[in-house]
């Protein structure tokens, strides 16, 4: 029996006890919550779980949750929740190269060193864990068409396992960036399913490189319906429960509204989900704060935040402190290109 000890639950409580019933009572009406009521479901191997009180939801859904918590496996930082109660920090780039950002800079081995360095940088200015994470760009916006017409490169799997499977030995959270050309991203996303049914990796798409037909890059600044994100939000959403896998987060790159004008009625339902808007302004801070605004300001009904520092385009760039006091309201991804 799942309870949170509310004075209404406590006769059920008591007779589950003497009925000899384990009772798990917490705060949470997640299972997945926290490490600890992961840990317990896991060694509790119960056939039956009954939740008590609304807050747990219909039964179904408690029942790929309970399933999902019953597996034991923990996210970097605790628990089957991406967010909230994490922050992440992470390099962006591509493995192998320096030219899209700092975590092709250097072997891969030496990526995991350097996303942990940047993750302690961190960890005074929070109390939460502070999660050492690699976006990985998997498919690369191209000049030109290529062999599929798509203008988009796409990076195969056995190229990204090492680095993935780096990170998971280092309990480091992986996020999967698609650059989709004139293809659209669930069509990318899927190319990516083995990858995507590891526990600690999520997905990121990036609307500036989404064209449309006659479109090319770095002359038009791409775009999507929501109606397209929500297709990746529903696939995505299927395929953690299928597996039972634990939360994973769906980044949403920005540096203008018009990139996802319905961006604010994108899907927020699927518990298999936690939606983030990264805003990628660079520049100077005052121009990179009102970016971080006007987003804001689009997207209302969002609750979960990214922002992203530039080494060499921003004027200054923040230093961890700044980011963490000077961005309101704070985020919780954070990441360096």
């Amino acid at each position: 029996m799942l309870a949170t000890g509310r004075p209404a639950d406590l006769a059920a409580v008591g007779t589950a006890r003497a009925a000899g019933a384990h009772v798990l009572v917490g705060p949470h009406t997640d299972p997945r919550a926290t490490s600890e009521t992961v840990e317990a479901m896991a060694q509790a191997g119960a056939s039956t779980v009954i939740g008590v009180g609304k807050g747990f939801g219909p039964a179904e859904d408690l029942a790929w949750k309970v399933r999902t918590a019953a597996t034991g496996t923990q996210l970097p930082g605790g628990g089957q929740l991406v967010l909230p109660g994490k922050t992440y920090v992470a390099l962006y780039g591509t493995p192998g190269t320096g030219s899209l950002g700092v975590l092709g800079e250097q072997s891969i081995e030496d990526t995991i060193t350097r996303a942990e360095e940047h993750a302690g940088w961190y960890e005074p200015f929070t109390d939460e864990p502070v999660v050492p994470t690699l976006e990985i760009i998997a498919t690369v916006a191209s000049a030109g068409p290529g062999a599929d017409g798509d203008y988009s490169e796409e990076i195969a799997v056995s190229q990204l396992e090492p680095l993935v499977d780096l990170a998971h030995e280092h309990g480091q959270y992986v996020v999967l960036d698609l650059q989709p050309g004139q293809t659209d991203f669930l069509t990318q996303a899927k190319m990516y399913e083995d990858l995507l049914t590891r526990p600690n990796v999520g997905l990121a798409l990036d609307p500036e490189w989404r064209l449309r037909p006659g479109q090319k890059h770095l002359v038009q600044i791409g775009s999507v319906p929501v109606d397209e994100v929500n297709e990746v939000v529903h696939w995505l959403a299927d395929l953690t429960r299928e597996h039972d896998l634990p939360q994973k987060v769906l980044v949403l790159h920005m540096f203008q509204n018009r990139m996802i004008p319905d961006v604010d009625s994108v899907d927020q339902s699927r518990d298999e989900l936690a939606v983030l808007i990264h805003v990628d302004g660079q520049g100077a801070q005052p121009d990179k704060q009102a970016t971080w605004r006007a987003l804001h300001n689009h997207a209302p009904s969002i609750t979960h935040w990214g922002w992203k520092n530039f080494y060499d385009e921003d004027v200054p760039m923040l230093t961890a402190e700044q980011t963490m006091t000077q961005v309101d309201p704070l985020p919780d991804f954070i990441s360096y290109q």
